[in-house]
């Protein structure tokens, strides 16, 4: 059972507003903005070590660095909505995953419903349907009763995303959903979270490493260019050869292409 969203579809779910973060002497963003809507699709790319994940964190109300500025999801802070129904509203899959005991498959996917429960509740029928459906459509159902110590990183790595999904957030902050995924898992995952976002109208930001994939995928891009600087917008606007080769240090050559499904592709490669 999903919650209903207080959100009207017309006005931003997400929004960051004057963001300043700092790790030590690095800064991450200076003066960040961003709206984020119902049904949305963001990437956030950049170098590595320039950031991306302390800043999803920090959006996610998991901070991870000195902060300032102002987020809202829904329209209120994270200590306004309170730990258990922030969690309800947003769910966070990180880039690691730590298993410190044996667990099945299915016990770490059904902990998704866990904000949804009160203290002394019991996961219901309705719950396991929700995790047992999330892990068929990760590609997982023969897995149900492994322990999870047993799995690869890329079948661990979809349990990961099983949980979220599990979880029926209204926000999905991924941080490297594609890790440990070889490419058919990873168009997999995307088409999932992509059709999900469009179809039940809940948004997602995702830290992405290949721009084409997140050219075909997302709606808008965020680019971390390091020292504060960044650049926001929509994804043909952004995801430019000359964006991208600032971006990452290196000349690329934008190759365009149209889609199976009538939207444009757009590919970079080293000049």
């Amino acid at each position: 059972m999903s919650h209903a969203n207080p959100v009207d579809a017309l006005k931003a779910i997400f929004k960051v507003c004057g963001v300043d973060l700092c790790v030590g002497a690095t800064q991450v963003c200076h003066q960040l903005n961003l709206e984020i809507y119902p049904g949305e699709t963001l990437a956030v790319l950049g170098k590595n070590g320039v950031g991306k994940s302390t800043l999803l964190s920090c959006l996610a109300g998991l901070p991870r660095g000195d902060m300032s500025g102002e987020v809202l999801l829904g329209g209120k802070t994270y200590d306004a909505w309170g730990a258990k129904a922030a969690a309800c509203w947003r769910g966070w899959l990180p880039q690691k995953q730590q298993d410190q005991f044996s667990a099945t498959v299915l016990e770490t996917v059904i902990s998704g419903r866990h904000p949804h429960l009160n203290r002394w509740t019991w996961e219901s029928a309705d719950d396991y349907a929700m995790a047992l459906a999330a892990i068929d459509a990760v590609g997982m159902a023969d897995f149900v009763d492994r322990d999870v110590l047993t799995l690869s990183g890329g079948e661990r790595q979809r349990v990961a995303v099983a949980t979220i999904l599990t979880q029926q957030p209204t926000l999905y902050f991924m941080d490297e959903p594609l890790a440990h995924l070889d490419l058919n898992h990873q168009i997999e995952i995307l088409d999932l979270v992509c059709q999900k976002a469009r179809r039940e109208r809940v948004s997602a930001v995702m830290v992405l490493h290949e721009p084409g994939l997140a050219y075909r995928y997302c709606d808008s891009a965020l680019l971390l260019f390091g020292e504060g600087d960044w650049l926001y917008g929509s994804a043909s606007t952004v995801l430019t050869a000359d964006n991208l080769s600032r971006l990452y240090g290196y000349p690329l050559v934008q190759i365009e292409r149209p889609g199976v499904d009538g939207k444009s592709q757009r590919w970079f490669v080293p000049a």
